[in-house]
């Protein structure tokens, strides 16, 4: 049992006569009848020591009972605050990189005007070790229809053009010897409908896993409610707490894939 105490706080312990087969139960008050084992309890920074009489109880980890000797180790109020901020920074941060990651593929999607991002997923065999193209070589936009890749390493070029071949972006690179054009065919109808249900179709991966962030999260509180280092208000007040951090992130998610969708279908 893990107990949040301070170690000036005044505690006792009260037991039934039966120590061995009998649940124990902790009071925190000064004064209480001294029928039945009254035992001291004693603190010392965050370990504390229980005794009956003159004899110290074993730990409550692996109770045992009969050699009435031990300590017990408390956890104190900070480092339960420390692993409550913990969760919540972890919450945060996936969920970020969660908001990130749906911007990210979505802005591999053309729209029909060319933007650098359109080529952010290709990778490029350079020497043996594949690199991401943007890593390589320096991506414009010289107008609305046009990509320019211009290779920081002019002999990457013909490695650069097959991994764009190879690609799904649907353009054919222009490759004369110094730099490569792509240019940015108009999306029909049909093919603009068909992005947005693919775009439709991550926005609502990116919402499970908000929700898978929110399902760690309550496993953890409720661990700490488990080994008493929280009560079941306190689990309600954070999880209604936690409720609204995903309710917010879900927002963002809806926000980059509404955007989104009205590129797509703006012709």
């Amino acid at each position: 049992m893990t107990i949040a105490l301070s170690p000036a706080t005044p505690v006792r312990l009260l037991c039934q006569q039966q120590l061995t087969r009998k649940p124990v139960l902790f009071c925190f008050q000064d004064k209480f009848p001294t029928s039945g084992n009254v035992v001291c309890w004693s603190a010392s920074a965050n370990y504390a020591s229980l005794w009956v009489g003159a004899r110290r109880l074993q730990p409550l980890v692996k109770p045992s009972w009969g050699k009435r000797s031990g300590i017990v180790r408390c956890a104190t109020i900070e480092e339960i605050e420390a692993e409550k901020s913990s969760i919540e920074k972890d919450v945060k941060e996936r969920m970020e990189k969660t908001v990130e990651t749906v911007r990210s593929n979505f802005n591999s999607i053309r729209t029909g005007r060319a933007s650098p991002a359109m080529l952010d997923k290709i990778e490029v065999d350079y020497y043996g070790t594949p690199v991401s193209l943007k890593s390589i070589a320096q991506i414009s936009t010289p107008d609305a229809s046009s990509i320019l890749v211009q290779p920081y390493d002019k002999s990457s070029l013909k490695a650069i053009e097959k991994a764009i071949v190879s690609s799904d972006v649907g353009m054919t690179p222009n490759n004369d010897g110094e730099v490569i054009r792509l240019a940015v065919p108009q999306l029909t109808s049909d093919r603009r409908k068909e992005l947005s249900k693919i775009v439709s179709k991550q926005a609502e991966e990116g919402k499970v896993a908000i929700r898978n962030i929110r399902r760690d999260a309550l496993k953890a509180y409720e661990k700490l409610e488990k080994e008493k280092k929280l009560s079941e208000d306190n689990v309600k007040d954070l999880s209604s707490d936690l409720q609204k951090v995903t309710d917010e992130y879900m927002k963002k998610i809806d926000t980059v894939f509404k955007q989104k969708e009205k590129e797509l279908l703006k012709v």
